[in-house]
């Protein structure tokens, strides 16, 4: 048995070798369809893998409070078109024995210039509680205090691009001042980097401003627009969410039967949605590359059927001098396998060398993981076995008087 293989294994490259570009052709559908499934996979894995870092780099055991929606006219103004959050829920947050820390907060996009420069950026009105809950970090100078949060003391830190695009690589932005909507503010500090999150958004593209000075001065609003809490620990995040929920329902004055005009939310839940959406795509692509690998067996039982159609006297003389069905079968079945890894392996090569690709042109995370390998290289013997199957029966059957009459 083990003989038999090795010969038709040997036979098998014999005839790759006979007719290279056809073989190439016929594998050209293996090959897509393995690169893509290891390509498509690595940058699921990749894109993964950053959410989680990004998560834990925003605080994985922070919750966001946010407006809900509200209804004028029974029309829905949707999520944020709520302008009930206000001073006093922060407050009363406070009852809760699963937070650590509370942080109020308002977002606005504006024009900031300097002596030489100008920048279009993101301001964020807070308070100091804002550095652990997010996981900043002062780089350079010091934070705004909590009575600067309240009085409106025109001070602020700025993120690392804001910085260089206000003030050079090299320049020192402490001490200087800058205009925020004509407003003129101190720069007593700058925020250490922290990159572009799981969703694509520059971190470190903002300014971080004193809550009251942000809401008189530059938005003109007395309410807030997000509530950033802390828990205790990650553990308890469940607890939080539903004790935060219950504080406010009944600060805001909330029937049972009434619908809320806030929502919490925890890095976990923004995690998901992002690797749900991360995961869909993947799974779309990597659907179409396994019709690519269907494709590809397609190509080979055509290719094994006209080599059956070619090769039928030579079926008729093996069997005319004792091969049996099984060795003619075992034959053209290791033909098409074989066909199929060796496409297979290319493929695994260009999936490599097009992750490779795509990680250094796009900057993404790939990772290309062992099972995914597996994976492609199974999918591509299966394929082999599956489509060659057919034309390898069709030869085994073939009468060898028949066989040897052919032209």
């Amino acid at each position: 048995m083990l003989t038999q293989l090795v010969s038709s294994i040997s036979m098998a490259f014999q005839s790759l070798a006979n007719n290279k570009m056809r073989a190439l052709l016929t594998m050209l559908g293996i090959i897509i369809g393995v690169g893509s499934v290891i390509t498509m996979t690595a940058i699921g894995q990749g894109a993964s893998q950053v959410i989680a870092a990004q998560i834990n780099s925003m605080g994985s055991n922070m919750l966001q409070i946010d407006p809900g929606p509200t209804n004028f006219g029974g029309v829905s103004s949707g999520a944020g078109g709520s302008i009930r959050l206000s001073d006093k829920d922060a407050e009363a947050l406070k009852d809760s024995p699963y937070l650590s820390a509370i942080a109020t907060s308002v977002d606005t996009r504006a024009q900031v210039i300097s002596s030489n420069a100008n920048w279009l950026t993101r301001i964020t009105g807070t308070t100091p509680a804002i550095l652990p809950i997010r996981n900043y970090t002062v780089d350079r100078g010091s934070m705004f205090t909590d009575a600067d949060a309240r009085t409106g003391r025109k001070v602020c830190l700025l993120g690392k691009t804001v910085w260089v695009n206000l003030f050079g690589e090299n320049g020192d932005p402490v001490g200087q001042t800058i205009r925020i909507k004509h407003v003129p503010f101190t720069v007593i500090g700058t925020i250490k980097e922290k990159g572009t999150n799981g969703f694509g958004q520059d971190q470190d593209d903002n300014i971080l401003a004193p809550l009251a000075t942000v809401q008189r001065r530059i938005m003109g609003i007395t309410w807030l627009e997000d509530i950033f809490v802390s828990t205790i620990s990650p553990d308890v995040t469940e607890e939080a969410i539903a004790d935060c929920t219950r504080i406010l329902r009944i600060e805001h004055k909330l029937q049972a039967s009434d619908r809320q005009d806030f929502r919490v939310r925890s890095q976990v839940e923004m995690a998901q949605a992002s690797a749900q959406t991360t995961g869909t795509m993947t799974a779309l692509l990597t659907m179409a590359a396994i019709i690519s690998l269907v494709v590809g067996g397609i190509g080979i039982m055509n290719i094994m059927l006209v080599s059956v159609t070619e090769r039928t006297r030579e079926i008729g003389i093996r069997k005319s001098i004792g091969a049996k069905r099984f060795n003619i079968l075992l034959q053209f079945l290791t033909e098409a396998v074989t066909l199929s890894l060796v496409g297979g392996s290319i493929g695994v090569a260009a999936g490599f060398g097009a992750s490779a690709f795509v990680s250094s042109q796009n900057g993404w995370s790939v990772i290309i993981t062992p099972s995914a390998v597996g994976m492609a290289f199974g999918a591509a013997s299966l394929v082999g076995i599956f489509f060659g199957w057919y034309p390898a029966r069709k030869a085994a059957r073939l009468n060898p008087i028949e066989a040897l009459r052919h032209e």
